[in-house]
């Protein structure tokens, strides 16, 4: 028990992490009814568009300073990966049957992780990220380390920016109102293929931060890092309730706290001593998103946001 407030710390920690990416999936989801298996790798190209930005930065830069720079780079290349993606490869088959479209992002993100493994310098093995110096803050009896503070604060402030963006302004209205109908909407005067970029556009930038957050916890980024992220956090997504965006916050950090408690007490329990540690901690959590899924198929939270607004 001395252990928990540490485990629930690390679990929130991950958690965060698995939100802020799971946005990104049902945000396009709630929108266009597409599951983007390539937002995983749009997560990962702006862990290396922050890293970029790092390294080209004179020596002696502070890494405070430097971390808003590498942000903004970081979202800019998501940004512009994620609308390339929309543009080029989504749109043209916006009408198809649903397969063409899933089978399209299955190959695209398959060609990011190649892109970046062939052209960016060094990428064959992971790359070094700068992480913040001294050590651990003692947090109500968990140890928190000064670079997981980043997504403690970063999650929360984005999930009320999106709240407030989502519920106050005209162009979230026009994304609760494609969500809903797009075809009525388009008579209304709302331009859907806008919208639909925005979309795409906020859960890269989304992907991008907690790709700043990725590499401020773990000190390096690699080309393979978005594959697993992304599958936990479209685990997170439809544990949530698919196409709701809080529904995807709660979501990554549920699942983010029971990989943690998992990992840290599963095999202390009487004939479990194989299946602790964090070896398994992946089994757990789809046997999680299993047994959810069982007693409620929609999700935590089911029912998309734009439906209830």
């Amino acid at each position: 028990m001395n252990e928990l407030p540490q485990q629930l710390a690390n679990g929130l920690i991950l958690g965060a992490m698995y939100g802020l990416i799971a946005i990104g999936y049902t945000m396009v989801y709630g929108i266009v009814q597409l599951i983007n298996f390539a937002h995983g790798e749009i997560f990962m190209v702006g862990g290396f568009g922050a890293l970029t930005v790092w390294l080209v930065l004179p020596e002696g830069f502070g890494l405070a300073a430097a971390v808003p720079l590498m942000i903004i780079g970081g979202i800019l290349v998501s940004v512009a990966v994620a609308t390339a993606a929309e543009r080029f490869a989504y749109r043209p088959l916006r009408t198809a049957p649903r397969l063409a479209p899933l089978i399209t992002a299955i190959g695209l993100s398959i060609v990011l992780q190649q892109a970046v493994w062939m052209w960016y310098p060094d990428a064959k093995k992971d790359q070094p990220f700068p992480q913040f110096e001294g050590g651990p803050i003692d947090v109500l009896g968990a140890n928190i380390q000064r670079g997981d503070l980043f997504v403690l604060i970063a999650a929360p402030l984005c999930m009320l920016a999106l709240g407030l963006f989502v519920t106050k302004t005209r162009s979230g209205r026009g994304m609760q109102a494609t969500a809903q109908d797009p075809d009525t909407a388009k008579l209304m005067g709302i331009n859907t293929d806008r919208i639909i970029v925005m979309a795409f556009a906020i859960g890269a930038a989304f992907a991008a931060i907690a790709a700043v957050a990725y590499g401020l916890k773990n000190g390096q980024v690699g080309f393979r890092m978005g594959f697993l992220m992304g599958l936990k956090a479209f685990t997170a997504a439809v544990l949530g309730g698919i196409g709701n965006i809080y529904g995807a916050m709660l979501g990554g950090v549920v699942l983010g706290v029971a990989e943690s408690l998992a990992t840290g007490y599963i095999g202390d329990l009487p004939g479990m001593e194989l299946f602790g540690g964090g070896a398994w901690k992946d089994v757990w959590a789809f046997a999680l998103l299993i047994l959810v899924l069982l007693f409620r198929p929609q999700g935590l939270l089911g029912e998309r946001v734009a439906d209830r607004a």
